[in-house]
């Protein structure tokens, strides 16, 4: 597709091109008339044109003046709508994650070499609204800057509302947030983001203030969500309606986990994982880790998920896979 600035080049040249063909039409006309008339000599009907042609091309310039400005207006209106249009992601930084043992993942050493996971957020800009998908680490951890955990550390260095904040955006501005699940690494942020409308499958609010929330759930981190207008779901959802920006329906990892369906217009369709996947190993193993609160029903989203890769042809982002967040382009940047 041409780039906006060269088809308000073109729209330019063919108006001028137009006014230039209707100008020489109006003169030509205007001389066969002239020159016609019964009883006007040569010299006579071209100082009569003299005069007539200043009226024609300032009738002439007035008409395309007002032409020019109706195409610019439609112009500038095209232009903003498909800005707005445009959904674009941003990939924050939220922390990180550096393990001394993955057995929990279900994998041995031999089977990856990795030991540093990536803790990300995003944000996904519509013309119908934000959201927040993700909240990354707790704020205490950024205060802090690293901190020692069983069998690791944490890293984080920039909290997420600073960062939007550096790009002029508040919570407030945020209209939609939704997190793959309730892990502390995951909600870290929810309890910031209270006007926005929650999206939250039931049985992931059910386990997580019911009291069966499972391992790496602490309730401090979204607890005030109680106090916001969190919209239930039971299964994949449409967030603005138009098939761009879908949740889709993964539990296993956690009883109402979710991962983020994306469809770009220049990037492509992608997949935002959540925790469907740990490690690539996860993957192309197929192996659930052993903290899973359910590992048949996460070999049951994995095959979910690589079957809407087969039907969409989309890229799938394991969130906490580093070496591609290090490859990604990270916000005030963004994916479009």
């Amino acid at each position: 597709t041409a780039p906006l600035d060269l088809k308000i080049f073109s729209v330019i040249c063919l108006l001028v091109v137009s006014l230039q063909y209707g100008l020489t039409t109006a003169i030509d006309q205007e001389n066969t008339n002239r020159v016609s008339q019964p009883g006007i000599s040569a010299n006579h009907a071209h100082t009569l044109l003299d005069s007539s042609l200043k009226n024609v091309i300032y009738s002439s310039y007035l008409q395309f003046r007002n032409d020019i400005m109706r195409w610019i207006a439609l112009i500038i209106l095209f232009s903003s709508s498909a800005a707005l249009a445009q959904t674009k992601l941003y990939v924050f930084d939220c922390g990180s994650l550096s393990l001394e043992d993955i057995s929990m993942f279900n994998l041995t050493a031999e089977e990856t070499e990795v030991r540093e996971l990536f803790v990300p957020c995003y944000l996904i800009e519509h013309e119908k609204g934000r959201l927040l998908w993700d909240g990354g680490l707790p704020k205490p951890y950024a205060d802090a800057g690293q901190i020692s955990l069983e069998g690791g550390s944490a890293t984080y260095e920039n909290w997420i509302v600073d960062q939007l904040a550096a790009m002029g955006i508040t919570p407030g501005d945020i209209s939609h947030a939704a997190y793959s699940h309730l892990h502390y690494d995951h909600a870290g942020a929810a309890n910031y983001f209270l006007e926005s409308k929650v999206l939250m499958q039931k049985a992931e609010w059910e386990a997580a203030f019911g009291g069966e929330s499972g391992a790496f759930v602490e309730t401090e981190w979204f607890d005030k969500l109680k106090t916001a207008d969190v919209e239930i779901l039971e299964g994949d959802h449409d967030v603005f309606g138009d098939g761009s920006v879908k949740l889709i329906y993964t539990p296993g990892h956690t009883p109402g986990h979710q991962s983020l369906y994306v469809d770009l217009e220049a990037t492509g369709p992608l997949i935002l994982s959540g925790d469907l996947f740990h490690f690539r190993a996860n993957r192309t193993l197929r192996r659930p880790p052993n903290f899973n609160a359910d590992a048949e029903q996460t070999l049951e989203s994995m095959d979910k998920i690589e079957q809407l890769i087969k039907e969409t042809g989309a890229t799938l982002w394991i969130e906490h896979d580093k070496a591609l967040a290090d490859s990604l382009n990270k916000a005030p940047a963004y994916y479009d």
